[in-house]
């Protein structure tokens, strides 16, 4: 059995945080390690137990983002993800700047809530699709600041060009692989070529370049 995924969830609402915790706890790939309430407990955790997924809420006591800069310069391995009710766009590319993997709306269902953190385990990267949708539309208002040259654009295949527009319509790995009757396997090696190429971080800069590229 491969080893499950190890979880810390970090919120200042205790119901909340329990039932987040017994939701992920529930699936048999998962394993809750720690739980905490504060910008300083997040960074406990993370240095403590060196989870796999650090779950923290923007709006808690030291502040999530500033958790999310600490843990992610500190503890690189790892992986940070925003579960917050705030859909405002600044905390979503804030987030991202401070190293989080993913952004994810509290009132979420469990089975995407348990489908998002493996992807980010996983590697990928994961932002509400609403979410996505409102930081493209910002972009191409000329306000998102993203100054990576489109031109980088020109220096992909046709095949990785075809992977990164389905990337950009919220496309997973395997959804991605489905639709062009390909592995998924070979779709992952397309794709660290494809960030590699862009200069990008991760799946979600991908996408909003491929979308300042077409407009």
């Amino acid at each position: 059995m491969p080893d499950r995924i190890r979880v810390a969830v970090v919120d200042d609402h205790p119901l909340f945080k329990e039932g987040v915790a017994n939701t992920l706890a529930a699936n048999p790939n998962m394993e809750v390690v720690g739980l905490g309430e504060t910008a300083e407990d997040a960074i406990r955790l993370a240095g403590d137990l060196l989870p796999d997924i650090l779950l923290l809420d923007i709006n808690m006591k030291g502040g999530g983002i500033n958790a999310a800069r600490e843990v992610s310069a500190v503890f690189p391995v790892v992986k940070i993800v925003m579960l917050t009710v705030s859909e405002r766009e600044e905390d979503v590319s804030a987030s991202l700047k401070a190293g989080a993997r993913g952004y994810i709306l509290k009132g979420v269902t469990a089975r995407d809530l348990v489908a998002a953190v493996q992807s980010i385990y996983a590697g990928e990267s994961y932002v509400t699709p609403t979410l996505a949708a409102s930081l493209l539309l910002e972009l191409r208002e000329g306000q998102g600041g993203m100054d990576i040259p489109t031109t980088l654009l020109n220096e992909l295949s046709e095949r990785e060009r075809q992977i990164l527009e389905l990337l950009a319509t919220g496309r997973s790995n395997k959804e991605i692989a489905r639709d062009l009757d390909l592995s998924e396997k070979t779709i992952k090696h397309y794709m660290t070529n494809i960030l590699q190429k862009l200069q990008v971080r991760n799946r979600v800069e991908a996408a909003l370049l491929a979308q300042k590229g077409t407009h």
